[in-house]
């Protein structure tokens, strides 16, 4: 059965796995996971991920959790660009997610980037997810 949202698909089982302790979850691999996950990383979110090839052609994610004193690290993970719903925003109008504390994520002309990375770069574009 074809998903409709990658994304969104992982960033639930990132969810339930820290909801339920796990310490390693797996998802199905595509590049715009890859590079979110590479985000997360950057930003101290997760400890990292691996990328393994199950068959010829098809490739899984192993997405290592990271947890604080027993809390998961991550405690809020939602999707804000949905395929029915696109949410673009320029550099000027980049969200804070919980007065900077959090992360916005966005998918830029100069790739995957947290919200001060496009910042930085003088760069809007999709808001892909929200992560505190």
């Amino acid at each position: 059965m074809a998903l409709s949202d990658p994304l969104g698909d992982m960033l639930t089982r990132i969810r339930n796995g820290q909801r339920a302790g796990k310490t390693v979850v797996v998802s199905p691999a595509s590049k715009l996971r890859a590079r979110v996950l590479d985000v997360l990383q950057r930003e101290g979110y997760i400890r990292g991920y691996t990328q393994k090839e199950i068959k010829a052609g098809i490739s899984e994610l192993t997405i290592e959790l990271k947890y604080h004193e027993g809390d998961p690290v991550i405690s809020r993970i939602q999707r804000v660009s949905k395929p029915g719903r696109r949410v673009y925003s320029g550099v000027k109008d980049l969200p804070k997610v919980h007065n900077g504390l959090g992360i916005s994520i966005l998918s830029t002309p100069r790739g995957v980037l947290s919200d001060a990375e496009a910042r930085s770069e003088n760069v809007g574009g999709e808001v892909l997810c929200q992560v505190f």
